[in-house]
């Protein structure tokens, strides 16, 4: 089996030592179906997929519109979508935008969706969030345990067992010093104040 291709935000997550973002393993795709077979009763329309870029699935939407069951049909619409990992996508999202999307969860992975679905779909919130990325943790105590032991230079022996990090993390949340996104592979990802 072939590694899969590295990727900018795949490069960046090296270089700070981890491998923070997960490549999705889901096709990130749409299906844009024909509207006048639709309202006619037919189902006619086609998996598309989002990577490839806007021009790309024009021609595909093009195609499936000259092969529609219904003569002359020029309306489409986007019925379903995978891969996309919550990022939102409506009927009429633009194609542009679709790609777009697209192309940041392709760089960011599962967490580059949720991020976008946190975002309402705004790609310039979505990059803002990922330049205050601080890493991939656990959980947000062993985060606030790593913070404690870097930016002290060192806690004293006698002290250790009363420091309690849980509550330290959640504060942190709390007082809004850092957000956290939790994936599906049971970690905690954390980002800076904007």
């Amino acid at each position: 089996m072939s590694a899969a291709p590295k990727t900018p935000a795949a490069d960046l997550a090296a270089s700070l030592g981890f491998a923070a973002f997960t490549p999705s393993l889901n096709p990130i795709r749409i299906y844009v179906a024909c509207l006048a077979a639709y309202n006619n009763g037919h189902l006619h329309g086609v998996w598309i997929d989002a990577t490839q870029g806007e021009s790309h699935i024009w021609d595909k939407t093009r195609d499936m519109l000259k092969g529609s069951p219904i003569p002359n049909a020029e309306e489409w619409a986007i019925h379903d979508y995978e891969g996309f990992e919550g990022a939102p996508i409506g009927e009429y999202t633009s194609f542009e935008t679709v790609e777009e999307r697209a192309q940041f969860i392709e760089d960011h992975g599962e967490l580059g969706g949720k991020i976008l679905a946190e975002c309402a779909g705004c790609m310039g919130d979505a990059a803002t969030k990922f330049d205050n990325y601080i890493g991939k943790y656990d959980s947000l105590e062993d985060y606030a345990r790593e913070y404690i032991e870097q930016t002290l230079t060192e806690v004293p022996p006698s002290l250790e067992y009363y420091i309690d990090y849980e509550s330290m993390g959640r504060d942190m949340e709390i007082n809004g010093q850092v957000t956290t996104i939790d994936t599906d592979n049971f970690c905690v990802h954390v980002f800076g104040a904007a």
